[in-house]
């Protein structure tokens, strides 16, 4: 018989906020917060164009909900920015409901993902593992 290994890790994300007059930061967190094995913490700067080397040097993976990307452009483009300039592997999360996303996020993507809580832990294991070397 196989144990399935326990996954000790703590994934430090950050996850795009703003605008969200659908709750989807809500709804993605109540998401994550359900896989009770999958350990999180996130990280929040309150200007992401202004943050520092060491504050993303230790982020993980950043999370760009799709669903708030036309309220909040400019916090988008930031973080696409971080992740180019720090290695950080980026987890797109289609807007709630809807298959498509944005073609400029698709391509930044190192994955896309649904709502579902199993898939979007496994894209953030999967992005974090291929990211920095």
């Amino acid at each position: 018989m196989f144990e399935e290994e326990n996954d000790n890790k703590i994934y430090r994300l950050i996850i795009t906020n703003g605008y969200d007059k659908n709750r989807e930061y809500a709804k993605f967190t109540e998401q994550i917060y359900s896989k009770t094995d999958f350990l999180w913490k996130e990280s929040i700067s309150g200007s992401y164009s202004t943050a520092n080397k060491e504050f993303f040097e230790k982020i993980d993976v950043i999370i760009l909900l799709a669903g708030l990307y036309n309220n909040n452009k400019e916090n988008f483009n930031d973080l696409i920015e971080a992740s180019k300039n720090f290695d950080i592997p980026i987890v797109l999360v289609r807007p709630h409901g809807l298959e498509e996303v944005p073609e400029s996020l698709e391509k930044e993507a190192s994955t896309i993902v649904g709502w579902n809580a199993n898939c979007i832990v496994d894209a953030i294991k999967n992005a974090e593992e291929m990211g920095r070397i």
